[in-house]
């Protein structure tokens, strides 16, 4: 007789359906932000807010290891640099001009970069199947850039909200294989607040300058509230869920998520925002995801 899952194991099941949902979440803020609160203000607003809740998680171990920090100073500022300022306020900045349903088509590409990019620079195995699995998740890419005209390649009318998107998905891949690349004395929850806090040292003098000479923001409840929805949410809230999921049932099954985000991101779109899911979003969805699946399989 097989043992009932325990109620640990049952949450950590449950949470596999709703993670990418909170990941989601950032891409809803990003469509809301315009009018209520600039990109990197909003940004800086998330990381401070997350890496204040999550250094009440580890302050034993950030008070124990202290001396530690200025050793690993320039990893947390790089690794900040390109996942909290790029991969933040570019999202942000790109949501002003590009659709929700194209944010989360173009982030599930990243595993499939991330795969390509440890067979060059780590000597990580990388297969035939792999490489279908690329050269597919990448025409998927290109057609939703694109919109299905195929006549915009040789014209390059690319919509600037989706090449913000796209630079942000790059970094995000290198500050993946950076956190692998690159040892560190913390652990995984103390290191991301550390390398939130190296975010907000980037974001600190482009959100002084977009306030001054670009777009100012208005304190309200509005700000205030998308500020706290980001970082809660798809901020402290997806990542804690993610590790517990990690502990509880392994890297390998909690692979998945990654083939629900795009999903997730195109119904909360089409349900919350109202945009419409067009042809080439389909298309586009029908070659990234067997791409990861044959990017990241081993």
């Amino acid at each position: 007789m097989t043992p009932s899952p325990t109620p640990d194991l049952r949450l950590a099941h449950a949470l596999i359906f709703i993670t990418p949902a909170m990941w989601s979440v950032n891409y809803l803020v990003a469509r809301w932000a315009p009018g209520v609160i600039a990109p990197h203000a909003l940004a800086l607003g998330r990381w401070a807010v997350a890496a204040l809740l999550l250094g009440l998680v580890c302050r034993s171990e950030l008070w124990a290891k202290r001396g530690l920090i200025m050793a690993e100073w320039r990893q947390f500022i790089v690794l900040g640099a390109l996942g909290m300022w790029v991969c933040g306020a570019f999202v942000y900045i790109g949501g002003r001009s590009t659709s929700a349903v194209n944010i989360g088509l173009l982030y599930s590409v990243a595993p499939v970069l991330i795969a390509l990019i440890s067979a060059l620079w780590l000597h990580e195995r990388f297969t035939a199947l792999q490489g279908l699995g690329v050269v597919l998740a990448l025409a998927g890419v290109v057609v939703i850039l694109l919109k299905g005209d195929w006549q915009a390649l040789a014209q390059l009318r690319i919509n600037p909200g989706d090449a913000w998107i796209a630079v942000a998905v790059l970094c995000w891949a290198a500050y993946s294989l950076l956190l692998r690349a690159w040892p560190s004395a913390f652990g995984s929850v103390a290191r991301l607040t550390l390398t939130a806090v190296g975010g907000i040292v980037v974001l600190l003098p482009f959100t002084v300058w977009e306030a001054v000479a670009w777009l100012p923001t208005e304190l309200s409840w509005k700000s205030v509230g998308l500020v706290l929805m980001a970082a809660l949410i798809p901020g402290a809230g997806s990542y804690a869920a993610y590790s517990y999921m990690q502990r509880k049932l392994g890297v390998a099954k909690v692979g998945t998520v990654l083939y629900l985000g795009p999903l997730y991101s195109a119904l909360l779109a089409w349900g919350v925002l109202g945009e419409r899911i067009e042809w080439f979003h389909g298309v586009g969805a029908l070659l990234i995801l067997p791409g990861i699946w044959l990017s990241t399989r081993r």
